[in-house]
C-alpha cells in the first residue's frame, strides 16, 4: 500500500492521506499480530497439536485454516484503499474489487477505471501481482510466526502446488526458485514493454496485471489501445505466465535432466493454445471477415488470455461468434500448467482425465491388461487420479450450484453464465454486460458477494474451504 504513494504524489491525485491511512491501519495489526503474546500463543497451540499422538493430521488442519484465515484477512485489509479514497463507498463493491484483485481474476465493478485516482489503479495492479504468486507471501511470512509445516501450507493453498506429489526439493528451496523467475519475468516485461514505446507507468501496470494473469488495466479498453508489437509482447508474458515457474526456472539454469518431469504437461499446454489460436483465427478470417494481420494478432492475444485466465481483453468478444466464446468458457475452466499463476483446474488434471477415460475405454476391450495411467512416462497413483476426479466434480458441481444462485438473484441467463465461470475460474470477464470491456457494476449487491466468494473457491481450488465445513475436520 505504501508504494502507491509514489503515484499518488507523483500525480497529485489527492489521495495521499486517505492511502497512508490505509497503509498505517495494515502495519498496526501486523504488528499486534506478531507481538510476544499472539505469537506466544500460537505457538504454544502449535506445540501442543505437534505433541499429540495425529499430529501429521493436526498440522494440515492448521494448515488449511491458516491459509483461509489469511486469504480472508488480506481481501478484508486490501478494501480500505477503496473505501477511504471514495473510489466506491460500497462495501460489496469493495470486497469484490479486494477479493478479484488479490485472487487474480480480474472482474470489475468499476465501469469507468479510467477516473479512478492513479494511486488506486496502481493498488489494483500491485494486489493482481502480489495475488498471482500468494504462496510466496504465506509460506515466507506465516511460517516463521506460526511454525507450520512449510508443505502443509504449499499443498493447502492448491492452486499453487503442482500436485504431482513432494519432490526431492525442499519447499523452502521451490519457494525461492519460483520466487526468482516470478521477480526476473516481471522485471523483463517491463524492461521490454518500456523499449516497446510504452511509458514507466503503463509498462509497471500492465505487466504487474499480465504475468500474475490477473487482467485489471488502467485503461477501459482493456489492452485494445496497444500496438500490436505490444500486444503480441503481452501475450508471451500471458502464455509464460501459464507455465510452471518450477519448469521455467529449470530451463533459465539449464538444469535440462529436470524438465523430463513437465514435459507430457507442456506438450499438452502448447498443443491446445496452439489448436485454439488456430480456430480463433478461422473464424475471426472467414466468419468476421477481419484481414488476416488483425485476425491472427486477435486470436493469439485473446486466445492465449483466455487459456491462462488472465482477462486481458484484445476486442469487444461479445460481438463475435457464439460457438467461440463457448470454446473461450471450456479453455478457461482448463487453465494453464499446475505450478503457474494461472487459475482453473489446470492442464494436467485435464491430461490425467482424458488419459484415464481412455484407460477406461480400453479396459472394457482387455479387462484384464494392465495399462495404467502414465504422466511422462511414470504411472500415475491411484491417489492423485481420485484427487483430480473429486477436484473436477466439485468445480462442476459449484458451477452449476453458483449459476442457480446467480439466476434466483435476478442475473440473466447469459450473464449468469459467463459470471459463474469468470469468477470461479480466474478468468474475470463473463459474458454480456460483464464480458468484453464491460463490469459488474449491474450486478445485484447479492451476486456480487457470490462472484466474491467463487473467486476464493477458484483461487483455493474449492477444497482448501469446502474442507472448513466438514464436522469431522474439527473433532479432536
Amino acid at each position: 500500500m505504501l508504494s502507491c504513494l509514489l503515484p499518488a504524489i507523483h500525480f497529485a491525485d489527492g489521495t495521499v492521506v486517505p492511502i497512508a491511512i490505509s497503509a498505517a491501519i495494515t502495519m498496526i495489526v501486523g504488528m499486534i499480530f506478531v507481538t510476544k503474546p499472539f505469537s506466544n500463543y500460537f505457538n504454544h497451540r502449535t506445540q501442543m497439536s505437534t505433541t499429540r499422538k495425529h499430529s501429521e493430521t493436526s498440522n494440515k488442519r492448521m494448515a488449511y485454516v491458516a491459509v483461509a484465515l489469511v486469504w480472508v484477512l488480506l481481501v478484508l485489509f486490501g478494501m480500505l484503499p477503496f473505501l477511504l479514497t471514495r473510489s466506491t463507498t460500497s462495501v460489496s463493491d469493495a470486497l469484490f474489487e479486494s477479493m478479484s484483485g488479490l485472487t487474480s481474476t480480474g472482474a470489475t465493478i468499476f465501469a469507468d477505471v479510467e477516473s479512478l485516482p492513479p494511486s488506486i489503479l496502481f493498488w489494483r495492479s500491485v494486489s493482481q501481482w502480489i495475488g498471482g504468486f500468494g504462496i510466496i507471501l504465506l509460506v515466507l511470512a506465516i511460517v516463521p510466526s506460526l511454525h507450520i509445516n512449510k508443505y502443509s501450507l504449499y499443498t493447502a493453498e492448491a492452486s499453487g502446488a503442482d500436485n504431482s506429489g513432494k519432490t526431492t526439493t525442499s519447499t523452502r528451496s521451490m519457494v525461492r526458485q519460483t520466487l526468482a523467475v516470478y521477480l526476473c519475468l516481471t522485471l523483463f516485461f517491463i524492461v521490454v514493454l518500456r523499449l516497446s514505446g510504452m511509458t514507466l507507468w503503463e509498462a509497471s501496470n500492465i505487466t504487474f496485471t499480465n504475468i500474475s494473469t490477473g487482467g485489471f488495466s488502467i485503461y477501459g479498453d482493456s489492452i485494445a489501445r496497444f500496438t500490436p508489437l505490444q500486444q503480441y509482447i503481452l501475450a508471451a508474458s500471458m502464455f509464460l505466465g501459464g507455465v510452471n515457474f518450477a519448469l521455467l526456472y529449470n530451463l533459465f539454469t539449464f538444469k535440462w535432466s529436470r524438465l523430463k518431469n513437465k514435459l507430457d504437461q507442456f506438450g499438452f499446454y502448447c498443443a491446445i493454445a496452439f489448436v485454439s489460436v488456430l480456430a480463433v483465427f478461422g473464424v475471426l478470417r472467414v466468419h468476421h471477415e477481419l484481414p488476416w494481420d488483425e485476425a491472427l494478432r486477435d486470436a493469439v492475444v485473446q486466445t492465449l488470455s483466455v487459456l491462462t485466465t488472465t482477462g486481458s481483453v484484445v476486442a469487444d468478444t461479445t460481438l463475435w461468434w457464439t460457438p467461440i466464446l463457448l470454446m473461450f468458457l471450456i479453455l478457461s475452466f482448463c487453465g494453464g500448467m499446475a505450478g503457474s499463476t494461472t487459475g482453473g483446474i489446470k492442464i494436467m488434471r485435464v491430461l490425467i482425465l482424458f488419459r484415464n477415460v481412455g484407460n477406461a475405454l480400453l479396459s472394457r476391450l482387455h479387462p484384464h491388461a494392465y495399462n495404467p495411467v502414465r504422466l511422462n512416462g511414470k504411472p500415475v497413483s491411484n491417489d492423485i487420479i481420485t484427487n483430480v476426479m473429486v477436484i473436477f466434480v466439485v468445480m462442476c458441481t459449484t458451477l452449476l450450484f453458483s449459476l442457480l444462485a446467480l439466476l434466483i438473484c435476478g442475473v440473466e441467463s447469459t450473464e449468469a453464465l459467463g459470471a459463474v465461470f469468470g469468477c470461479l475460474t480466474s478468468y474475470g470477464p463473463g459474458l454480456g454486460a460483464s464480458g468484453g470491456f464491460g463490469s459488474y457494476a449491474a450486478f445485484p449487491m447479492v451476486a456480487k458477494w457470490i462472484c466474491s466468494v467463487l473467486m476464493l473457491l477458484g483461487r483455493l481450488e474449492c477444497l482448501t474451504i469446502l474442507i472448513l465445513f466438514l464436522p469431522g475436520f474439527w473433532r479432536k
